[in-house]
């Protein structure tokens, strides 16, 4: 057993290979705190044949027993995987990926499993820092480690690896991986965090992720076994020189036809006489690949040489961008974004707290109040195909829109009300998930939430050759397909509130970084001029069709008077009015129905339960029991007190049963509350007021 250890973030981070999963090509335990995962790699010895694809998978698995709980459900173990499950896969995927030689197609799985969590130290960094290190020591090759670390913000205060509270209640969330020179991945999210503070987290994060990198290396030299060569699947050079003198020039012009319906057949029909040209001379798979590889050059070339795109923009323009609100008739608000040939259909639901989400897993059960759903039906990139469940990526584009709207919504006290937006792609060409923020802040705003500030999303591009590059802002499907980064990045005009970077390089410059930060910036403020002259602050009053929610605080002693024994007194309110209610341990109460009559008709009936008797004042009380010195009336459930027999009528009572039976109603007025708490109530009195 080999084992390496640092301190990092004021903690002890350590990696051990060689005690466990041993039939692994590599397996890393890694402990940061009382959290402890396992990451294990294989690969496959040979390639996979026929295809133009790195069948690289990974997988993120949470187990119940890390916190000592046992799952829910009928079968009692672990399902499918949940949200942040495929999240944390994808986050651990994304860093490693372009890291791989070019031309590899060995099957490779990578799989994480959280076999201890404290609720302390995040798992999903331990992941991506054990996947990397037990590709580093396999004979996998994979040659360049890792590094990993999350920054958090509290009062500007940075924070190398926050606790899971620190991270929850912080200013921003960073995930930042680096090898030991460039940036490979950026995951953030952040209350409108600065360029200036978001550049120095990244800068402090890539210093600590070098020192991860070191304790790899120091491992791997203890450990690692020789890396395997292999023979790169590409295609003979002569033969693409045949498919490149046959293609080349109709390529470059059809490449430039804005256009994407148009060019996608252009390309096809090019294709397509390469193949009836070459016959069984050249293999179908293969002409396809050189052509694409010959679009790929076009494009880049024309970026980097002549600052030309395929549809004919410069680097910095945007693509015309049109916004409506308030498409659909009947739901609570809706808008259509279109950005070029990208276009959704946003939708906002309101619901109540009975909607909200309840997400269970090993950091507890929690709920959310606000959602954010993606979806990529195949007609939007003109295809046909069947119609499965939820993939990875629509979580992932719906997770990223989620995070950058969510820094700017109301509190609860301020809107009670639960929020769901669904992000429906009309057409693609780039960028959905930063169309999804645009159109998602515009539903939002049609739909009566009262937002603090709209937020607009953009991505920027980048083509790269030796010391030349070029950044780019819009990307379309082209540009991100043969172009070397998506840089999303999405904000208010104050500040960065979500990015998500993904390269296909082996990483960024702190240069490249920064330069995007602030080109991205520039962009994303001209895309909120364009929407604010659509819609400029949310609509003053929420959809007729939207349930209707008023918040009170009651007494806490009074909740056992609204509930009633059994739930009778609530239930009948329920009933009674048809609103929901729902009460809280600290005596908040949220009353929400259909429409305003409901709510109002709940309202009245709790404050007749709640409200607290007041010495002076008149109310129309129940007898309850006849004595023989006097009647007890209840005024308010729970509540009731003595009329004394002199307190019956102005003239001389000689027996209660002469002026009152059980069950009457009586008109009384409060005298005193005695220092029992007694209440003493006069009938005579109250009937001299009224007079």
């Amino acid at each position: 057993m080999v084992r390496v250890e640092a301190e990092i973030g004021g903690r002890i981070l350590s990696l051990e290979t060689g005690s466990v999963a041993k039939q692994a090509d590599g397996a890393v335990w890694v402990r940061y705190g009382d959290t402890v995962v396992l990451a294990t790699v294989v690969a496959s010895t040979t390639p996979r044949e026929n295809i133009d694809f790195f069948p690289l998978s990974v997988e993120f698995q949470e187990r119940m027993y890390a916190t000592g709980k046992i799952p829910g459900g009928f079968f009692k173990r672990e399902g499918r995987p949940n949200g942040k499950e495929v999240l944390s896969g994808r986050l651990i995927d994304r860093p490693l990926r372009p890291l791989f030689p070019k031309g590899y197609r060995n099957d490779v799985q990578v799989i994480v499993t959280v076999l201890s969590a404290d609720n302390e130290n995040t798992p999903d960094i331990m992941g991506i820092i054990g996947a990397s290190a037990a590709l580093y020591i396999s004979d996998i090759p994979f040659t360049i480690p890792v590094g990993a670390v999350r920054m958090g913000m509290i009062d500007g205060k940075l924070i190398v690896n926050p606790s899971v509270k620190e991270r929850d209640n912080g200013e921003m969330n960073v995930v930042a991986c680096c090898s030991k020179d460039k940036t490979l991945m950026i995951e953030a999210e952040g209350n409108e965090i600065t360029e200036d503070v978001m550049i120095q987290a990244l800068l402090q994060g890539a210093e600590v992720s070098r020192r991860i990198i070191t304790m790899q290396e120091e491992l791997r030299e203890k450990a690692g076994v020789q890396k395997n060569t292999f023979v790169s699947c590409e295609i003979a050079p002569e033969l693409i020189a045949r498919i490149r003198d046959f293609a080349i020039e109709r390529l470059k012009l059809v490449v430039f036809i804005s256009e994407k319906k148009e060019k996608n057949k252009a390309i096809e029909g090019i294709i397509n006489d390469a193949i009836a040209h070459f016959g069984e001379e050249i293999k179908t798979t293969d002409i396809k690949t050189v052509v694409e590889k010959l679009q790929k050059e076009i494009v880049r070339k024309s970026i980097l040489l002549d600052g030309k795109r395929a549809d004919g923009r410069g680097l910095l323009d945007l693509r015309e961008i049109t916004c409506e609100v308030g498409v659909l008739p009947r739901t609570h608000g809706s808008a259509i974004f279109t950005r070029g040939q990208t276009q959704t259909i946003a939708v906002a639901t309101l619901g109540t707290v009975e909607d909200e989400q309840i997400v269970d897993n090993i950091e507890g059960k929690t709920k959310k109040r606000f959602m954010l759903h993606y979806n990529f039906p195949p007609f939007s990139v003109g295809e046909a195909s069947p119609l499965r469940g939820t993939g990875r990526r629509e979580m992932g584009h719906g997770a990223l829109a989620e995070r950058s709207i969510a820094p700017v919504l109301p509190k609860a006290e301020e809107f009670p009300y639960t929020v769901r937006v669904v992000s429906d792609i009309l057409e693609s060409n780039g960028s959905t998930s930063m169309a999804s923020v645009c159109g998602g802040t515009l539903a939002l705003m049609d739909a009566g939430v009262p937002i603090s500030t709209p937020v607009a999303g953009i991505s920027v591009g980048l083509v790269e050759d030796g010391e030349k590059h070029a950044l780019f802002t819009d990307i379309t499907g082209m540009e991100d397909q043969y172009g070397d980064m998506d840089f999303k990045v999405a904000g208010t005009k104050k500040g960065i509130t979500g990015i998500q970077v993904d390269i296909k390089v082996l990483g960024l410059s702190d240069e490249i970084v920064s330069k995007a930060l602030f080109q991205a910036k520039q962009a994303r403020e001209a895309i909120l001029d364009i929407m604010e002259k659509t819609i400029n602050k949310p609509s003053e009053e929420v959809s007729p069709y939207a349930p209707k929610i008023h918040i009170l605080t009651i007494p806490v002693s009074k909740i056992r008077d609204l509930i009633g024994p059994g739930g009778k007194i609530i239930k009948g309110i329920i009933e009674t009015t048809k609103a929901k209610i729902n009460v809280s341990d600290d005596g908040t109460v949220v009353v929400s129905g259909p429409n305003h009559e409901a709510v109002n008709q709940a309202l009245e009936a709790i404050a007749c339960i709640t409200a607290e008797v007041e010495v002076g004042k008149i109310y129309m009380g129940k007898v309850l029991r006849i004595m023989n010195f006097g009647a007890f009336v209840e005024v308010m459930p729970g509540r009731e007190g003595l009329v004394h027999i002199s307190q019956l009528s102005s003239e001389r009572v000689n027996r209660v049963e002469d002026v009152v039976s059980e069950g009457d109603e009586l008109l009384v007025k409060l005298m005193e509350i005695d220092n029992q708490g007694r209440l003493n109530f006069s009938h005579k009195a109250a009937l001299q007021e009224r007079k």
